[in-house]
Order: structure tokens, then sequence, then C-alpha cells
């Protein structure tokens, strides 16, 4: 009988964890001595509807992923066989198995502000190296800057109050679940439930107790007492198994030493409730004992019960945060900007209908007033002086690291900052406006001729160019 696979990623199998035309391409650059150095930029077309920022996030995982990418020899052996491999040379499986990521790389820090069109990450590297990347980097930049923008979203909802990640069970897999944690925390929650982000990466840990556990006693009070009994300090009771109402008295019975921490509301009118809740526990002078309310919210009903006076301290939020329910997929995009051909730098683009992006290594620089509020950015080429704080910083130089992995706790407190500095209107949840992001003049310029000459040089032959 075959053993389950938990299909893990391990040193043994990381070069396969990419597109399979990754490796199609790279063979077919390998035969075709195509391998100068080559810039892509990795960045957002568009801003997902209803966002009017992105928190970026994800960088410290695509660093790890540069580092490490390796082929074994169980790997090689799997691509060699493939059916479209066959009259690939054995020079290629060589190269595999001597390959190290040697080039430079750029980022935006975890937990800027960024917005559209703006390079979250650039590559600099041999062709083959720079193209077999692009799948691991955009899946994880893609996805830790979708969930942090969302989380920001719904802390900002909570104006003050605490958000903790509940999403582990909802998140698209385990391993889904620890990333959406790291970019929550990142994104302004304040916990998390899951337990492996908690020891790994130092976020602090929350959890109350289950349905489960209530039910599994004769009574609600003996499933409060025995949870005290052994937890005192730290117990958050369930109050909604049955009739929330009748909980919240209970609670008051169990807290016979001030030391009740929270009761959680999971269930029902959490306005109303909330409400009456409160009221049961300050008239027995439990003002300590704070509110949690969880169950399927999201920034717009945080936002709605807040606005209606709930006295709600607390927000557990798991489904729609860690999986960006409304807003699913950031539709990040890596894209060749730039490559060498005879010592020179050439400029790269596409300019098919509305997939038109600007050629060439470039930075980003953000203007602000005095008092610190961003005004606008700029996109310019590579070297440009035009003012404003540069974005992009380097953090690989030929394959090694040339920035000290900031904790945490730091890109939390980055990304309050950041979000904190956003003009008046930008931090609404229901913002529609779009943030000024100005492109320099030369840019402009290399963007226009390089389109004419890629224009010229692809029109079919026998024909002429319209003046």
């Amino acid at each position: 009988m075959r053993e389950p696979k938990p299909l893990y990623i391990t040193d043994d199998n990381i070069g396969l964890v990419t597109d399979f035309y990754q490796l199609t391409m790279a063979a077919g650059y390998f035969q075709n001595n195509v391998n100068t150095p080559a810039t892509f930029e990795l960045f957002v077309r568009k801003m997902p509807e209803d966002r009017s920022f992105l928190v970026t996030a994800g960088l410290e995982q695509a660093l790890h992923y540069l580092k490490t990418l390796r082929f074994s020899e169980n790997a090689i052996d799997y691509i060699r066989h493939h059916p479209s491999f066959k009259r690939v040379k054995e020079e290629f499986f060589d190269y595999l198995r001597d390959f190290r990521f040697c080039g430079d790389v750029y980022a935006i820090p975890e937990g800027t502000v960024a917005f559209a069109e703006e390079p979250l990450l650039r590559v600099t590297a041999p062709m083959i190296e720079a193209q077999l990347v692009e799948t691991y980097l955009l899946s994880t930049i893609n996805f830790q800057t979708l969930i942090a923008t969302k989380a920001a979203r719904v802390v900002l909802a909570a104006r003050g109050r605490d958000v903790t990640d509940f999403g582990s069970r909802r998140a698209h897999g385990p391993q889904a679940g620890v990333l959406a944690a790291r970019a929550c925390f990142i994104g302004g929650c304040t916990s998390t439930s899951n337990v492996l982000a908690g020891r790994e990466l130092g976020i602090p840990v929350l959890g109350t107790m289950a349905h489960s556990w209530v039910m599994a006693f004769d009574t609600e009070e003996e499933a409060f007492r025995r949870f005290y009994d052994v937890f005192p300090e730290n117990t958050a009771l369930l109050i909604d198994t049955y009739d929330t109402i009748k909980g919240a008295h209970l609670a008051k019975r169990i807290d016979t030493d001030n030391q009740l921490l929270a009761v959680r509301l999971d269930s029902g009118d959490l306005l109303e409730l909330s409400k009456e809740v409160r009221k049961i526990l300050d008239d027995d002078g439990l003002n300590h004992v704070k509110i949690m309310a969880s169950g399927d919210l999201n920034e717009y009903l945080v936002d709605g019960l807040l606005t209606q006076g709930a006295p709600i301290d607390i927000f557990g939020v798991g489904t729609e945060m860690v999986t960006s329910r409304d807003q699913p997929a950031l539709g990040g995009i890596y894209k060749l900007v730039e490559q060498e051909r005879a010592g020179s730098a050439v400029p790269r683009m596409k300019f098919s209908e509305d997939k038109v992006f600007y050629p060439s290594r470039k930075q980003v620089h953000r203007f602000s007033d005095k008092g610190g509020t961003y005004t606008h950015d700029m996109l310019c080429l590579e070297g440009e002086t035009s003012g404003g704080f540069p974005l992009l910083e380097r953090v690989m130089e030929e394959g090694e690291m040339t920035m000290d992995l900031p904790d945490i706790k730091v890109l939390h407190d980055r990304a309050k900052e950041s979000i904190s500095n956003l003009p008046s209107g930008f931090k609404d949840i229901k913002c529609t406006r779009s943030y000024t992001v100005k492109k320099s003049e030369r840019l402009q310029e290399l963007r226009k001729n390089t389109e004419e000459e890629l224009r010229e040089a692809n029109k079919p032959q026998g024909t002429t160019t319209k003046a």
C-alpha cells in the first residue's frame, strides 16, 4: 500500500516548484546561447477593485528561495526524462546541476505602501536565472501582498481595536495559513491563532475555546469553570453555544477573582448582542472583561458595527481576510524590461492592447509634504535624479544578501507608519480615488522610442510604416 505524500517543498524538489515553460525556456535559452544579463520587474499593472493602496509583503520568502534554489539529481532526472526534453543537450542538465542564483535584486521594503505600475521587485541576472525564478517570486509576492493589504483594510476599519488572524483553517492549505498569518501581522493585526507562525516568527498567539468544548460537558457552566480552572489568567469564554445572554450571565459567576480576559460572540446580531453583553458585564463591575467578535467578518462589517456603536474590543477575522475573499487574487506580473546585447542595455517592452508597460530598469521616487503626507510618486529610469525618496533598495548582489532581515515587528510598525502617511481619504475602506504615479519625461520618451523601434523591427516584410 502506497504511503500518503504531504507534498512539502524540500531541498530535493524546490527546483521543480515552477511552471513547466520556465524549464523549456531555460533549455531553449541554453541551446541558443542566450544568457546575457537581463532585467525583469515584478509589478501590478492596475490596482484591484476597491483598493486604494497595496502593502508590500513576501520579500523575505522570495530571498530565501533565491538563496536556496537548487536542482537535485532527482529533479534533474525527472526533467531529463520528460518527453519535451528528449532533444535537449546533456550539457543543459550539467548546467542545472551546478545552478546557483547569482543575480542582483532590488525591492521596495516589506511593509511599504505601493501602487500600480511600481516595481515591487527588480531582478538583474543572466537570462536563464532571471527567467527560472518568475513563478515562485510571483507566487510569494502576489499572495502575501494581497493578504497584507486586506488585513490593513480590516485594521483600518477596526479604528484602533485589536484584530487577530483566525484564518488558518480557511486558508488555501496549511502553508498558506502560515504565510497569511505573517502577511496579516505585517498589515496590522496584533496576533494570530496559528501556532507555527507564533513560534517561527514571534507573532503573539491568541485563542479562545471551541463550541465542542462547551458541548463536551453536561452544562455550559461546568464547561466554563473547567476551562477557567486550567487557564485562569488566559480565559476567553465562548458564550454563544446555546444562548448568548445566558452565557454572559454565566461568565459573571465564573469571574470570581477578576481575571477573566474576554467573552467571545461568534454568531447572531453582533451589534445588539455586544451591547446587551456589555451592559450585563458592566452592571456587575466586570468592566475589565473585553468583548471579542468573530464569524465571517470583513472590513465592511467591522466598519458597520463600530459606526453603529458596537462595544466590541477585539475582532477575530478569518476566511474573509486570509483569502481576501472579495479580491482573491493580485494580478502581479513579471516582465522583461531590459536585456544586454553586445555590451549595451537594450530596452524591452510589450505593447499589445491593455498590456503596455514601461521599458528599462526603473526606480520609484516618493514625494511628501512638510507634514510627511505622501503627495505623489514618480516612476523614473534607474539613475535619474528627480527628487523625492527612492523606494527600491538593493537587497541582493551577485546572489548574496546585502541587507539584514528585519524582525517582523519592524515590518508591522513600518506598514502602520506608511499607511498613516497616506493622503486624506485614502485610509477610507470605501475610497475609490487613484493615487498619482507620475512618469518622468525621460521614461516616457524612452517608451515612445522603444515602441517605434519594436514596431519597425517586427512589421511584416514588404510593408512600410505609415507616416
